[in-house]
Formats: structure tokens, sequence, C-alpha cells
């Protein structure tokens, strides 16, 4: 039983440290602010504040003052926690900046790899607590383009993931966006994540992978392969903007995210695999806003090797009072589909509240 904790733990490092790995900075893929999440993700072509800094950033040109936005969540059954928070500025009438953070993480881990010594006696004294998390830190910049209502907007970040002090790594990777309005409230938008491969290098203690070699015959007996590249990703998305009678207005937007590999999504082939999401967002006089989205369409596979195709609802509702906006979004309505329910809210207000 010793040291079993953390054989878990070095597989699944040892299974995501590979070249071209599927599942490389997932992190990053949740999605951020109760708002678009509501929505089901389907705003790479509508964002248009702070949170465009994740989103897409050339939304960030449709700014009008500083913005702050800030974003906390549970999943796993409150075993990890998703924070998120982003600034952002307009430079001038063409051009915008922004700058937003995002941790993932799982606090108070047990180390339970000295639990047992040399002569197998157990000592719960010898247990330590450890931390494991993920962090992104996106420098946005947006600029006009000559073509009228054409917008572009680029994202450099920094990636460091820290497994206790077991093992790290640093990471460096780019986002390039596009946004193109109509004079009748359409809305077009492409975001291109990871266009330049996002490479992460691990660094592994090997005092600490000593520790737990050899625990099991046969496993954990080789140093983890250090390096790991997350291939590019495409959001396409096209929104439109309604107003109906007695101020309410209607937003209805249906994006398309594209990975270059195969996998359960709803279209998948051996080059890539598309998976849609659709989601609305009802408003009244700027104030109440109520969301619905549905996305993560996947063929499950059965227990009898059929396939079953599942999806993900959303709900989201929202309060806006002058420079201050409120928002909650609950995920996986009736637990459609195989992701866990997860409570998300976020806050996001305009400087300008403090002048």
């Amino acid at each position: 039983m010793k040291k079993v904790v953390f054989l878990l733990l070095f597989s699944i490092l040892g299974v995501n440290a590979q070249n071209n790995s599927k599942y490389s900075n997932e992190f990053l893929n949740i999605g951020v602010d109760a708002q678009s999440i509501g929505m089901s993700n389907a705003v790479v072509s509508s964002t248009s504040d702070v949170n465009s800094t994740y989103w897409n950033p050339a939304g960030l040109l449709q700014l009008e003052d500083k913005q702050i936005s800030l974003m906390h969540s549970n999943y796993f059954a409150n075993i990890a926690t998703y924070n998120f928070v982003a600034y952002a500025t307009p430079i001038d009438d063409n051009s915008a900046l922004g700058f937003s953070m995002i941790r993932f993480g799982v606090d108070d881990i047990l180390d339970t790899t000295q639990l047992i010594d040399d002569q197998g006696n157990i000592n719960f004294e010898r247990i330590n607590l450890f931390s494991t998390a993920d962090y992104a830190f996106l420098f946005s910049y947006a600029r006009r383009l000559k073509l009228k209502n054409l917008n572009y907007g680029v994202n450099i970040k920094i990636i460091r993931r820290i497994i206790g002090d077991f093992s790290s790594s640093w990471g460096f990777g780019m986002d390039f966006g596009i946004q193109f309005k109509t004079n009748n409230n359409w809305s077009f938008g492409l975001m291109a994540r990871d266009i330049t491969t996002t490479y992460n290098s691990w660094s592994i203690n090997q005092d600490r992978l000593d520790d737990i070699q050899n625990a099991i015959e046969g496993q954990n007996q080789e140093m983890p392969n250090g390096t790991e590249i997350t291939i590019p990703k495409l959001q396409l998305g096209v929104s439109k903007q309604l107003d109906i009678k007695n101020s309410y207005t209607l937003l209805a937007a249906l994006d398309l995210m594209l990975k270059f590999e195969e996998n359960n999504d709803i279209i998948s082939t051996n080059f890539a695999s598309i998976n849609p999401a659709i989601g609305i967002e009802l408003g009244y006089v700027d104030l109440v806003f109520l969301r619905l989205g549905m996305g993560n369409f996947q063929n499950e596979l059965q227990f009898d090797n059929s396939k079953e195709l599942s999806f993900q609802p959303n709900f989201g509702i929202g309060f806006k009072y002058k420079s201050i906006e409120m928002d909650y979004a609950f995920t996986d309505i009736g637990n459609q589909s195989i992701a866990l329910y997860s409570n998300i809210f976020s806050l996001k207000f305009d400087l300008n509240l403090f002048r």
C-alpha cells in the first residue's frame, strides 16, 4: 500500500507528457465567465468585454472603458477550484490591451509517500499536504484593420503547471482571433488557439520520483517524457442581435469547435473533429438576462459497445446595474452528459464606477 497515491499521479503525468498530447493543457478548454458558459461557450463572435482576453481578443475593441472581471467555480464535487481574473483597457480608438490569469487547482492533497517507514511502521505524522495547480497568464492586444468593422487580436500566453514538489513545467503559446460585424447586427468570429502549438517543458524531481519507483512491480520504473505539445484548435462563430418590442433583446449564436484529431465529437474524422455549441441570451432593458445553451455533443460508448449521443445543456442568469454586472451559470442541467454539473459565479465592472 505504500505510496499508492502518487502511483496514479505519475501515471497521469506519464500519459499527458507526450509529444502532441491530445489532452495537454485541458484546463484552458473549460471556459471563463458565467455569461459565456451559460451560453455553452458560443460567444466567439459576440464577445465584447474584458472576458475577450480569453474568448477572442479582437472583442476588446468594443470596450468603452477600463474593465475588470472575476470568476470562481468548483468542479468534481468541490475538490477542484477554477478562478479567473482579467483586466482590459482601450488604448485609443483603434487598439486595446488586456491581461488575464487562470488558476485551476486541487489543494490539500495528502502526501502518503512517507507514511510507512523502512521497518514497516505506520506513522501518521509523516503525512504532508501539497497542491497541484495549473496557471495561465494571457497578454492580449487588439487592433482595428483598415477594412471597416474587421478587427483582430493576439494572445501571448505563459503556462505554469505544478504538482507539489514532484514536478513542474513552463509553457508558451499564442492565440489569434478575428471579428467582423455587419451593419445589420450580424457578427462573425474566428479564434485560433495554440497557433504556434503550445510547448510545455517538464522538470521532474528525481528524488521524489525515487519515492514511488518500485512501489508496485513493473510500474513507474522510468522517468516520464519531459515535453508535451498542444496542437492548434479553431473556434468559428456567428451570432445575430435582435431588438424585440417592449425593450427586449435577443442574442442567438452558433459556434463550431474544431480539433485536428479524431475523438468522440458528434462529427469526427481522421483529420479533424467538430463539436457545435448553441447559445441564446434574452435581455430586458439591458438590466436582466436569461441564458440557455447546448454543447459538448458526444458519441458516448455504452457497455454493449453501441454509441449514444449525449449533450450538455447549460443555464444562466445575469443582472446589470450601471457599471456592475453579476452572472451565474449552472452547467449540465438534468445530468444529460457525462460531465458533472458545476455552479459558476462571475462579476464584471467598469473602473469608472469609482470615479
